[in-house]
């Protein structure tokens, strides 16, 4: 594996931080296993956490080619990158963590459709494609190796930790929509977390330049 363990070990934490806040693919998650059941919960965020796979193709394929074309032009793109991920941490931060399930918006009927549901609505988000291009490229480093690579490695551990929270959101769907419920809060420091995440990976970027 072409990563360092501490390289692996800040991203997970990171990704992990970043997919439980709340976002419009775990509350639909669990708008799904809340009206439909734990299996087309499960089978909406299982869709959703495999469409980051075509986000990751796209990302390694096109930071390779910059970094070939122009050491500088890759440089620029962590740049702009990491102020991207400064202002979605400030969006972060002013949201009100509302907490809200929508289970009137979804309409297939079996798990297979509610899969491939979430999945068409994750490869095509552009907002995803942005985030992957912005988030990933932070954690690539010199010493682990070709940056297509570490971007193909990144991209499969986020879509591996997303496929886990997202299937236990499905599974445990009503009880977990209960708990937010009753805590009210909860969204909001999910929220100040995730977005103190954003904007320290922008910070950090943007000093180093």
């Amino acid at each position: 594996m072409p990563l360092m363990p501490e390289q692996c070990l800040a991203f997970l934490i990171a990704a992990v931080l970043i997919t439980v806040s709340p976002g419009p693919d775990n509350l639909m998650v669990l708008s799904v296993g809340m009206s439909r059941g734990r299996r087309h919960g499960m089978a909406f965020g299982l869709g959703c956490a495999l469409g980051c796979l075509s986000h990751t193709t796209l990302a390694a394929l096109g930071i390779s080619a910059l970094v070939a074309a122009s050491p500088l032009a890759f440089g620029l793109l962590k740049l702009g990158g990491g102020a991207y991920l400064v202002w979605l941490g400030i969006q972060a931060w002013r949201s009100g963590g509302a907490v809200r399930t929508d289970a009137g918006a979804v309409l297939p009927s079996s798990p297979r459709q509610f899969f491939a549901k979430g999945l068409l609505a994750n490869a095509i988000n552009p907002k995803v494609v942005i985030f992957f291009l912005s988030f990933l490229p932070q954690f690539v480093s010199v010493e682990s190796g070709p940056a297509s690579w570490q971007i193909a490695w990144l991209g499969m551990i986020f879509t591996a930790q997303s496929a886990l929270i997202f299937g236990a959101l499905g599974f445990f769907s009503g009880s977990v929509g209960q708990w937010l419920g009753r805590h009210a809060n909860a969204g909001v420091w999910l929220d100040r977390v995730a977005g103190s995440v954003f904007v320290a990976l922008g910070v950090r970027l943007i000093a180093d330049r």
